[in-house]
């Protein structure tokens, strides 16, 4: 395996971390809201508001860890369609439109932020800003494309060097 460069092998640590804290935490809160109201007959009233964002949260950074090890969907039929030759670009193709596309997505996501953030708007059962939850689209998406650069950059690059 080619050697990782500092800042991916970071970015592994941070978002290995920030998922395994983000599950853990929302297992923990839904443990404790089926206590409460089946055991002690009383309800948490923010526990499935938060375990709603820390799902989002997860999964648009776990979203990020996919795209780094090519678990997303494919249309590998298409790709066995091609010559082997310009087949064995797909891979890059896909990453660079992957990558776009991700780009286009921060952009409005951040849009969406901004346009919640000055609304003022807060959560109904925690009372935190709105924006907070909203905020994991363009991070989520912000690192995807960054995986995909790093996908094609390891596709064009280290891959040729492992062959020569």
């Amino acid at each position: 395996m080619a050697k990782k460069f500092g800042l991916f092998r970071l970015l592994d640590y941070v978002e290995e971390t920030a998922v395994t804290v983000l599950l853990g935490t929302m297992v923990v809160v839904v443990f404790l809201q089926v206590i409460f109201r089946f055991i002690l007959k009383s309800s948490l009233p923010w526990s499935e508001e938060l375990a709603r964002y820390l799902m989002v949260w997860a999964v648009f950074i776990g979203a990020s860890m996919g795209a780094k090890v090519g678990a997303h969907i494919g249309v590998e039929a298409f790709v066995k369609l091609l010559p082997q030759r310009i087949g064995r670009y797909a891979p890059v193709l896909a990453g660079l439109i992957t990558a776009a596309f991700c780009v286009i997505m921060v952009g409005l996501s951040l849009q969406v932020v901004q346009k919640i953030q000055g609304s003022g708007q807060v959560s109904p059962a925690m009372l935190i800003p709105m924006y907070w939850a909203y905020l994991a689209l363009p991070v989520g998406f912000s690192l995807m494309a960054l995986r995909s650069i790093q996908v094609v950059f390891e596709k064009l690059f280290l891959a040729r060097g492992s062959a020569q």
